[in-house]
C-alpha cells in the first residue's frame, strides 16, 4: 500500500466567497484536504509562515501580490526535509494570483522528489488552476505528476464526494 502526504496551505478568517468576503474557523483548503486524509490516508502537514498574513482580506491579497513579484520565500515555522518514506505527495493551496502561495514554494524547495508522484488541489473562487500546474513541474524535480483538480472554494465544505474520488484515482 503506498503512503500519502498532504502538504497544504491554507488561510483562515476572512476569505473571498463569490463576491462577498466572510469569516471562517477552517480555511477552505484545510478542509478538502483532510477530505484527502479521510479517502486515502497520509500524513498532513500545515504549511505556517513565521510572519503572519495581515488578517484583512484585502490587505493579504496585496502582501500575497508582492511575494510574488518579489520571488519570496518567506520563512516557515517548521520545514518538513524528508519525504522518502512517501509515494504520493499531495500540494494543496489556495490560488493566489495565480499559483500557489509563495510560502508553499519554501516548503516545496526543501524537498527531493525523485520518484515521487505530485498532485496539485487548488481552491478559488474563479481561477481555477491558474499556473500551478506549471510551477509544480518547476518545482518537483524528478517526480511524476498525476491529475490536478481545482475545487470552487466556497463549495469546499460540499466537495467530499469530488475530493475523494479524484484522490482514490490518484493513487490506484
Amino acid at each position: 500500500m503506498s503512503k500519502n502526504l498532504i502538504i497544504y496551505y491554507s488561510r483562515k478568517g476572512q476569505n473571498y466567497f463569490g463576491g462577498s468576503i466572510r469569516s471562517i474557523e477552517k480555511g477552505n483548503t484545510e478542509v478538502v484536504a483532510e477530505y484527502i486524509k479521510q479517502a486515502v490516508g497520509g500524513d498532513l502537514f500545515e504549511v505556517d509562515t513565521v510572519k503572519p498574513y495581515a488578517a484583512d482580506y484585502t490587505t493579504c491579497t496585496e502582501e500575497a501580490k508582492e511575494e510574488i513579484r518579489a520571488n519570496a520565500r518567506p520563512e516557515l515555522k517548521k520545514y518538513l526535509t524528508d519525504i522518502s518514506a512517501y509515494d504520493n505527495v499531495f500540494v494543496c493551496g489556495p490560488c493566489w494570483w495565480g499559483t500557489f502561495p509563495m510560502a508553499v514554494f519554501t516548503q516545496l524547495e526543501k524537498l527531493d522528489f525523485m520518484g515521487k508522484k505530485v498532485m496539485g488541489l487548488m481552491t478559488h473562487e474563479g481561477s481555477g488552476l491558474g499556473n500551478s500546474e506549471r510551477d509544480l513541474k518547476k518545482l518537483c524535480t524528478g517526480a511524476t505528476f498525476g491529475k490536478c483538480l481545482a475545487v470552487h472554494g466556497s463549495d469546499a465544505k460540499s466537495s467530499q464526494a469530488q475530493v475523494s474520488a479524484w484522490a482514490k484515482e490518484q493513487v490506484k
